[in-house]
């Protein structure tokens, strides 16, 4: 899986939302911050010295119902940033677009599962791994009666009406519990009702607190795993127009943010992140970890 760039002609309708209204549900929750964690079992932090890989999956859907504008964009521009400014090589980026004129770069369900099992492999301590998606996310009832709010989050493939979407509880098992301690992966989820949906234990707001109600020692992980989501999971996150182009609105302020004040910390990043969005945006963006993370300590990736 070669990663590839593609030309594009960005199409945009300002404050599209990133969700699917005929299959996602939502359901609000209400949380309080905390400022210590519980105990977990042991996890080292990666110092990201090791390989450096990426997945950047951007959907637009192009030619159906609830198209989307600027997750393609979203894709071409978090490569850019992390060949220019995070020591990432091109060949070792694997791009799912579907403007791509090759099906081996289409985000079918196959190849997005694919493509985090390539992420994946041979991961070693020091790692630094790096995930992003931008598309449509949704929520589905939950069965097991794991979750807080009673709903599964989900991400749609460009080919889910046939294929189905990819839940939360797929998204950890590929990308989450197969990681030695010390390896790291970051995650960009700049979809809807994405707050929680690669399912890690440890929620912290932007004040870098502890949400308690959401800690679930069962997803607790020896892996450095960060998840920064562009929206609570009862939340929609939003396309809008910079530069002319159309992208996504997490996505933006995600590379905003880091070029912002490269060497911050994660309560930085995130409260950098909602800045940027704020006041022209209502979503809240959400950093997740797999262990207690103490959020003045410098975020590299």
């Amino acid at each position: 899986m070669n990663p590839e760039t593609y030309s594009y002609e960005p199409r945009a309708a300002p404050h599209h939302h990133r969700h699917q209204p005929a299959l996602a549900t939502q359901k609000p929750g209400m949380y309080q911050p905390q400022m210590t964690a519980p105990e977990s079992q042991d996890f080292m932090y990666s110092n990201c010295t090791g390989r450096r890989r990426a997945l950047c999956i951007g959907i637009n859907y192009r030619g159906q119902s609830h198209e989307l504008h600027g997750c393609i964009n979203d894709a071409k521009q978090i490569f850019d940033f992390l060949v220019r400014h995070a020591g990432y090589r091109a060949k070792d980026i694997v791009m799912l677009t579907d403007d791509c004129p090759h099906q081996r770069g289409q985000p079918t369900r196959q190849n997005i599962i694919d493509g985090m099992r390539w992420l994946m492999r041979d991961a070693r301590p020091h790692d630094a791994l790096f995930f992003h998606y931008s598309g449509h996310g949704g929520q589905t009832p939950n069965r097991d009666g794991e979750k807080v709010d009673g709903f599964d989050d989900v991400i749609f493939p460009v080919d889910f009406k046939h294929q189905g979407h990819i839940a939360d509880d797929e998204l950890h098992s590929i990308m989450v519990r197969p990681l030695p301690a010390g390896c790291r992966l970051t995650s960009v989820f700049d979809s809807c009702h994405s707050g929680t949906v690669l399912d890690l234990p440890y929620m912290y707001n932007h004040h870098g607190h502890l949400k308690m109600q959401h800690v679930n020692l069962r997803r607790a992980a020896p892996a450095d795993v960060i998840s920064l989501s562009g929206c609570k999971d009862n939340q929609t996150s939003a396309d809008t127009f910079e530069g002319g182009a159309a992208v996504g609105a997490a996505s933006y302020a995600f590379i905003e943010a880091l070029k912002m004040q490269p060497n911050g910390s994660y309560k930085d990043l995130v409260r950098n992140i909602r800045t940027i969005l704020h006041p022209s945006f209502s979503q809240k963006p959400q950093l997740g970890s797999s262990h207690p993370i103490n959020t003045s300590r410098a975020f590299i990736m």
